[in-house]
């Protein structure tokens, strides 16, 4: 008898669990994926067109809200928990709440769900949304481009629209980014790769994209997103921390995966860090991963035209996984406000509409900052009448992209980013080239 299956997910691992374990395999009969966090995917279908001969119709994806009478519904025999950057103890809670209804609980690791490169692949992963990821990323692209080598990005899936449309997705203009019609969520991945001229993959189906990606690459990096381990099986393993959250390398799912596999620990942000975390850190680490690499690097905050903020009332626009279910309270525009002598920062909360007003109602830790949620057109022009809504005098712009590009705001804007620079010796540069050594030998 085939097992029932439903696959808990968020529009990313989810899918590409069902991509690489369960698609052609006889055993399994999926039957439903779940949808949380990003808004509007309930009620769709992974298509037929990537699901396999198994699934001529497709597989219908449900909110997550549904989960328990779907169980029973559909009598289903197996959950898998297919997304990331939620507690030990969220990931235990579904487990009972599942458990409690009848089926099986499953977590899938890297054995089952590794595909494996003919070229050297390079993952950075984090411990938590937020810790410094995009920006470890961009210079490790730039340390492999100095050394010669020809490099592609491959980033962690966020397919919000045509997923058949989306299942090989290719970046290397800005125009690219305007053809395929990317949300802030995409941009704020993308943009900077492309800015700086390199060449970025993404989409549904990581198998095809990795042979994509291969053709043009003598590296590949692996993107991670949220706190995901890597789809591609690493020969070099970054992983940054955060000790402005000390302790959520133990304490979020799958983060302390990645804890636990890192070849290099790059404990980041150590500028604006109390020095006793950064210590509570590097001790998690050493009880465990005693074998890791630990640097430790600081996220320079730049800015073009930071000069403007002084003696300003500013709206603060932040990155907006970071500051929602990142647990972030404020990030670069913040922190680069408060420097530049801002009068006042002005609070976004009565100027929200529609999803982004829902958005504050559910993270109510933020208070100071707006997130700059775009899941989809609706939610970028509500983000858009939000911003032109707030009583200030400048918007400091804490994306990784350029927001007034292709939204159109009313107020003047600074734009405000984070650089990776490390602390000493070794360093990433030293690291890469004795890993990248070794594998061409």
């Amino acid at each position: 008898m085939k097992q029932k299956v439903l696959i808990m997910g968020a529009a990313g691992r989810d899918f590409h669990n069902f991509n690489v374990f369960f698609r052609d395999n006889s055993q399994y009969d999926v039957v439903a994926f779940t949808a949380t966090q990003i808004p509007d995917i309930e009620g769709r279908l992974y298509p037929a067109e990537l699901s396999g001969k198994l699934y001529p119709q497709g597989i219908p994806i449900y909110a997550e809200g549904e989960l328990i009478p779907l169980i029973h519904r559909l009598e289903v025999d197996l959950v898998v928990f297919a997304y990331s950057d939620v507690s030990n103890e969220y990931v235990m809670g579904k487990a009972a709440e599942v458990m409690a209804a009848g089926p099986d609980f499953m977590l899938m690791g890297p054995k089952s769900t590794w595909l494996k490169s003919t070229k050297p692949v390079i993952s950075i992963c984090a411990v938590r949304t937020g810790a410094g990821k995009s920006q470890t990323s961009r210079r490790v692209v730039s340390i492999l481009r100095g050394m010669g080598k020809r490099v592609v990005s491959v980033r962690h899936p966020m397919p919000y629209g045509n997923l058949v449309e989306q299942a090989v997705q290719r970046y290397a203009t800005m125009d690219d980014l305007l053809d395929n019609k990317c949300t802030i969520e995409e941009r704020e991945e993308y943009e900077p790769h492309v800015a700086m001229g390199a060449i970025v993959f993404a989409g549904v189906d990581y198998e095809a994209i990795l042979r994509r990606a291969e053709q043009e690459a003598d590296v590949i990096i692996w993107d991670g997103g949220n706190n995901d381990f890597s789809f591609y099986a690493p020969d070099f393993q970054i992983v940054v921390a955060d000790p402005l959250r000390p302790g959520h390398e133990r304490l979020y799912f799958p983060g302390q995966t990645n804890s636990r596999m890192a070849d290099v620990v790059v404990i980041n942000k150590v500028d604006s860090a109390p020095r006793e975390n950064v210590e509570l850190v590097r001790d998690s680490f050493r009880r465990m991963n005693p074998t890791a690499v630990v640097i430790e690097a600081r996220s320079a905050v730049k800015a073009d035209g930071i000069e403007q903020i002084a003696g300003k009332r500013v709206l603060v626009v932040e990155d907006g996984p970071t500051v929602t279910h990142g647990g972030m309270g404020y990030g670069a525009g913040f922190v680069a406000a408060k420097r530049a002598g801002a009068k006042e920062i002005v609070d976004p909360r009565p100027f929200a509409k529609g999803s982004i007003h829902q958005t504050f109602s559910k993270y109510s830790h933020l208070s100071d900052v707006l997130p700059a949620m775009g899941y989809g057109a609706k939610q970028m022009e509500e983000l858009e009448e939000t911003i032109n809504a707030a009583d200030c005098d400048l918007v400091v712009v804490g994306t990784p992209i350029d927001l007034p590009r292709f939204l159109h705001l009313n107020k003047p804007s600074v734009r405000v980013y984070y650089e990776l620079e490390e602390i000493g010796h070794p360093d990433l540069k030293d690291l890469l080239a004795e890993r990248l050594a070794k594998l061409e030998k």
